[in-house]
């Protein structure tokens, strides 16, 4: 009898939305970063790849990095992964599992968690990016979600919440900690041009007036340093603080292409969110039964295991030297988070050429063109998020001097010189038609938007002006 009555307690029927919503948006989530594995990751990181996975993982252990690929990883395995990954998900997003006991989509989530874990702890700097934790922690947490034939557990939905809080307000705190552009507003009179990479609408969003960047700016500091507290009130509260988070992220979302980040944040913003807030009327929960009393002692487990990692994160949000974007463990959970604690001033890209013809000094050379970064001023950029272009984020950080990214560089010019097929995958377009050429070469501009009147006449959606070489012409 006190099991059933810890299962009532503990199990919500007003969430049910917020469950579907979860479920399926997550795994939606997780279908896009697996076809990116699938499609990306050999190039990148495969057996002939820029940083081959396999030499990585020798040298770091199990421990460090725990993934199905130590000791065997091939091409082949990795696009077994990816492509399981997939249809796992794709089946979580038709609500295949959901039909089952609650134990059913807990397994699929832990598969889809345990697999993609694997692809990230290899994935070295092509990976090294925050929402790749926090969609491996949205993963985790979604194992403990249930199905319909039991109520949604409460501790899982204040784990989400907790989740959304610390991407928000960690996000907050780094701004003000960090570039003081945030604290005198003038944040976006540099951010929509100097972005990793643009969307369709950054060129409009960057022309608006400036006195709405500041409203702008004060809006999200509001949004991110006081909403997320609401998320924990009662309802209808919580509900509304759940749609401001929302209307931030879309926000977001038609100005820039960050990769799942801020889809990813909208769907952990649903777990405030109350059916009888929206006008859907709760169904009574179910007598509590042997599926229901264990689902609530698993949301305990679960609670607990939260609440033991919390401390580090904690600590680092109060902390003057907050780690943005830092896993504490090598599981990627309970994680911090945090976006844009500094804003760069001035546009810089890599612009990588080759030519055919023999003698570099009197050559004609043609540029190589990216499927998402800016590159030709004459082509308005593309949207491309939730979908993660790896390669084109490496060439934004290397444009900032990243000395992490020169590695791994060299080896793309020498696998162009080489014309090889994969690399050649990743780019929208090869000057050279798939044959190879005598002699590469990269530059570096100063790029800006240019200014309506630049746009009416040259019909170009940059301006750019060699800044200089940064690797002279080299052939095999």
């Amino acid at each position: 009898m006190d099991a059933q009555w810890l299962a009532g307690g503990l199990l919500t029927a007003d969430a049910d939305l917020a469950r579907a919503v979860l479920q399926r948006g997550i795994a939606a989530i997780y279908a896009v970063a697996f076809l990116a594995a699938d499609r990306q990751f050999p190039a990148l990181l495969g057996e002939h790849g820029l940083l081959p996975a396999r030499d990585f993982l020798r040298a770091a252990g199990r421990r460090r990095a725990p993934s199905l690929f130590h000791g065997r990883y091939s091409d082949r395995l990795l696009r077994v992964v990816a492509r399981s990954g997939l249809v796992l998900a794709l089946a979580v997003v038709v609500g295949v599992p959901q039909l089952g006991p609650w134990w059913a989509p807990a397994l699929v989530f832990g598969a889809l968690y345990g697999l993609y874990l694997s692809i990230v702890n290899a994935g070295q700097v092509f990976y090294g990016f925050g929402w790749e934790s926090l969609l491996l922690e949205a993963g985790f947490l979604a194992v403990f979600l249930g199905s319909g034939d039991v109520g949604t557990p409460v501790i899982t939905l204040v784990a989400f919440r907790w989740l959304l809080f610390r991407v928000e307000f960690g996000a907050g705190m780094i701004k003000l900690r960090g570039d003081r552009v945030w604290r005198d507003l003038t944040a976006l009179d540099f951010h929509h041009e100097t972005q990793p990479m643009p969307g369709p609408l950054s060129w409009f969003f960057h022309h608006l007036p400036r006195p709405l960047h500041r409203v702008e700016v004060a809006a999200n500091h509001v949004v991110q340093l006081g909403v997320p507290w609401l998320l924990f009130a009662p309802q209808p509260i919580a509900t509304w603080a759940a749609a401001a988070v929302i209307a931030t992220q879309l926000w977001l979302v038609a100005s820039g292409n960050f990769a799942w980040l801020n889809w990813l944040t909208m769907l952990l913003a649903f777990a405030a969110v109350g059916d009888s807030v929206l006008g859907g009327a709760a169904a009574p929960l179910p007598p509590p039964g042997a599926a229901a009393v264990t689902l609530a002692l698993v949301s305990v487990a679960l609670g607990v295991l939260v609440l033991v990692l919390s401390p580090r994160p904690v600590a680092n949000l109060l902390s003057r030297r907050q780690r943005m974007n830092a896993a504490f463990n090598r599981w990627h959970l309970v994680g911090a988070y945090g976006a844009f604690g500094s804003i760069t001033r001035r546009r810089r890209e890599v612009v990588i050429e080759a030519t055919a013809d023999p003698d570099p000094a009197a050559a004609t050379w043609h540029e190589y063109g990216f499927r998402g970064k800016p590159g030709d001023p004459h082509r308005l950029p593309r949207q491309f998020a939730p979908y993660h272009l790896r390669l084109d984020w490496g060439m934004w950080f290397l444009a900032l001097g990243s000395r992490a990214q020169l590695r791994w560089f060299e080896r793309l010019l020498r696998r162009l010189l080489q014309a090889d097929p994969a690399t050649l995958r990743l780019l929208a377009h090869d000057p050279m038609d798939g044959a190879r050429p005598a002699w590469v070469r990269a530059r570096v501009f100063d790029y800006r938007y240019s200014t309506w009147a630049e746009l009416r006449s040259r019909r170009q959606w940059w301006v750019r002006r060699e800044a200089y070489v940064l690797v002279d012409p080299i052939r095999l």
